[in-house]
C-alpha cells in the first residue's frame, strides 16, 4: 500500500499531460491525481508530506513527490522519489545533497522505495537502508531517494537502463532544489548494487545532464555488473544458478520494457511461468520463493535467441562509464551475491579509464552489510570533496 497524503500540491500550470500520483491517496481513500507539464528534467509535478516507513526520523522535512525526467530513449517520464531535508538552518551554500539510488527491490510498483511500509514486501531492505541514510540527515545532507522509471508510477521499469536510472537520479536534485530553497547545489551519486551500478553510469552522464549542479563525487557499494553474462549463465541449466533465477524475470522484462527487440514470450518457457508472475505482481523475495519449484535447466525454450537481452544488458554495464568525478567503490569481503572478484574486475576496468577510484573491502560484510560498513568511509570522502581536497586513489 502506498502512504497517505495530508495534502497534495500541485506545481505548474500548463496541462500538457495527466499523471496519476500513485504514491498518494486522500483520506478517504480517492486517488489524487496531478496535471501538470512534463517539459523540463527536475521539474516538481506533485509533492505531498512523507510520513509512511520511508521518512528518515531525522528529516526536519520530508516529502514524497513526482518529477519530470527523461527514459533511455530521451522521452519525457514521470518517476516518484522522496527528499528529506534537514532540520535547522542551512550552511551558506545551501544543503549538500546525497542522491541515493537503491538497489534491486523488484520491478512491480510495490517494491517502489517510496512506497515502503513497516509490513511491506520491500522493508527488510529499505528499512534497513533507510538506518544508514537517515545517519547522512542526521550530518547536514539532504537525501534524495528516486524510484527510478516505471516504479510507483505509469510505465514499466527498465531495470539496469544506464540513462534512465541516472537521469532519475540527477532531476530529483533538481527537483528537491524547486522544491526547498535551501537545497544547495553542490551533491553526491550514490547507490547501492542495481543503484551502485547507477551511480557509476550517474558519475559520467550526470554532469552533462545538469551542469548548473556541481556533481563532487560518486558512491558506488557492491556495484552490479557483468549481468550481461546471465542469459548465457542460465543457458548452461547448471544446477548452481539457481539463485541467479531471480535476476531472470527483472533482466529481461526490464530489457524488454527498454527495447522492444527483447521478447520474454519467445525466450522463456512454460517452466519460467512462476518466476515471471511473481515478478510482475511481487517483489524480488516473492521471485526467490519461487525459485524452488523451477527446473533450472529449462526454464529457457530451446533455441531461443538470447542476442537482444545479452546486447540491451551488455549496454548498460557500468564498466561503460568514463566517470568524470572521484568514485568510492565500496565492497564487503562476504559479499555471495556481488563477489569481491567481479568488483575487481570492474575496478581495474574503470582504473584502466583514468578514474580517481579509492576500492575499499569491509571483513565479513555481506551485500547489504555493506551499506552501513562503508558509511565512515563515505561520509570522510564526501567531506574532503566539500573541502576541496583530493580523495585517495588505489588505481
Amino acid at each position: 500500500m502506498r502512504p497517505t497524503c495530508v495534502s497534495v500540491r500541485i506545481i505548474g500550470a500548463l496541462a500538457v499531460t495527466a499523471i496519476a500520483v500513485t504514491g498518494c491517496s486522500s483520506s478517504d481513500g480517492d486517488s489524487a491525481t496531478a496535471t501538470s507539464p512534463v517539459p523540463n528534467g527536475g521539474d516538481v509535478l506533485s509533492s505531498a508530506p512523507l510520513t509512511n516507513a520511508a521518512a528518515l526520523p531525522s528529516a526536519g522535512r520530508s516529502e514524497l513527490i513526482t518529477y519530470a525526467s527523461e527514459n533511455g530513449k530521451g522521452e519525457p517520464i514521470v518517476v516518484s522519489g522522496t527528499v528529506a531535508i534537514p532540520s535547522g538552518t542551512a550552511p551558506d551554500g545551501g544543503w549538500p545533497v546525497i542522491s541515493w539510488a537503491h538497489g534491486t527491490t523488484g520491478i512491480a510498483d510495490t517494491c517502489a522505495p517510496s512506497g515502503d511500509t513497516v509490513d511491506g514486501a520491500v522493508h527488510d531492505y529499505v528499512g534497513t537502508v533507510s538506518t544508514t541514510l537517515d545517519q547522512w540527515v542526521k550530518n547536514g545532507y539532504v537525501v534524495v531517494q528516486t524510484d527510478y522509471e516505471g516504479m510507483g508510477t505509469p510505465g514499466d521499469h527498465t531495470y539496469l537502463n544506464a540513462t534512465s536510472e541516472s537521469n532519475a537520479v540527477t532531476d530529483i536534485v533538481r527537483a528537491a532544489r524547486h522544491l526547498e530553497p535551501s537545497v544547495g547545489s553542490k551533491w553526491f551519486v550514490g547507490g547501492h548494487s542495481q543503484g551502485g551500478a547507477a551511480a557509476i553510469s550517474a558519475s559520467d552522464q550526470a554532469v552533462d545532464r545538469a551542469p548548473e549542479l556541481t556533481l563532487l563525487g560518486a558512491i558506488a557499494v557492491a556495484p552490479g555488473s557483468g549481468l550481461s553474462q546471465t542469459p548465457a549463465y542460465i543457458r548452461s541449466g547448471d544446477p548452481a544458478i539457481a539463485p541467479v533465477l531471480s535476476f531472470l524475470p527483472i533482466t529481461l522484462l526490464g530489457a524488454a520494457a527498454a527495447d522492444p527487440a527483447v521478447k520474454p514470450e519467445e525466450i522463456v518457457s512454460e517452466a519460467a511461468a512462476p518466476l515471471m508472475t511473481a515478478a510482475r505482481r511481487g517483489c524480488i523475495a516473492d521471485i526467490r520463493a519461487a525459485i524452488p519449484g523451477v527446473p533450472v535447466d529449462k526454464v529457457l525454450r530451446p533455441g531461443a535467441d538470447l542476442g537482444p537481452w545479452t546486447k540491451y544488458l551488455a549496454e548498460q554495464e557500468p564498466s561503460n562509464a568514463e566517470p568524470k568525478v572521484p568514485v568510492l567503490f565500496a565492497q564487503g569481503t562476504a559479499d555471495a551475491l556481488v563477489t569481491p572478484s567481479s568488483s575487481q574486475v570492474l575496478v581495474k576496468q574503470l582504473c584502466d579509464k583514468g578514474t580517481r577510484l579509492d576500492y575499499r573491502t569491509y571483513g565479513g560484510a555481506d551485500h547489504r552489510a555493506s551499506v552501513a560498513a562503508s558509511l565512515p568511509d563515505a561520509m570522510a570522502f564526501t567531506k574532503a570533496l566539500l573541502a576541496g581536497e583530493q580523495t585517495p586513489t588505489t588505481c
